[in-house]
């Protein structure tokens, strides 16, 4: 079972077709990851003060079924880690009754402020800052 919270559609989030703009499902996307992050134990005050930050690099959403207002979303998160300086953030947008809204997919970086750099390896720094990656893993 993956991580997941649950966010109300507001009207304001609503396209002129009456369903939710697009970009609005990055914003889901990122309150998700940030809370997720969050109950990973990810200590943000400590990535803050390492000068070190997670970066986006790459970002692909597969709309399934529209969201209208006043409609309530499940959005997981589920980090999945590699061997190198990237991993992957995948997470489903899902209606209480089932239904898949969407679908995304996103690639990630550790960025070094200092260097400008990638870490090479983002798992061990993440965990170094608490991170519990058990929590994120989607089992």
């Amino acid at each position: 079972m993956s991580f997941s919270i649950r966010i109300a559609v507001r009207s304001y989030e609503l396209d002129a077709l009456g369903h939710v703009n697009h970009a609005v499902y990055h914003q889901y996307g990122e309150v998700a990851r940030m809370k997720g992050f969050q109950a990973a134990g990810c200590d943000w005050d400590r990535l803050t003060v390492a000068r070190t930050a997670p970066v986006l690099l790459s970002t692909t959403v597969n709309f399934r079924r529209e969201l209208r207002g006043d409609d309530e979303v499940d959005v997981s998160c589920v980090v999945k880690f590699g061997t190198g300086k990237t991993f992957v953030i995948e997470q489903v947008l899902t209606k209480p009754d089932g239904t898949v809204a969407a679908e995304m997919h996103g690639v990630f970086g550790l960025m070094d402020l200092g260097a400008r750099k990638l870490f090479a390896d983002p798992r061990t720094v993440l965990e170094a800052a608490g991170f519990d990656v058990t929590v994120l893993n989607g089992e």
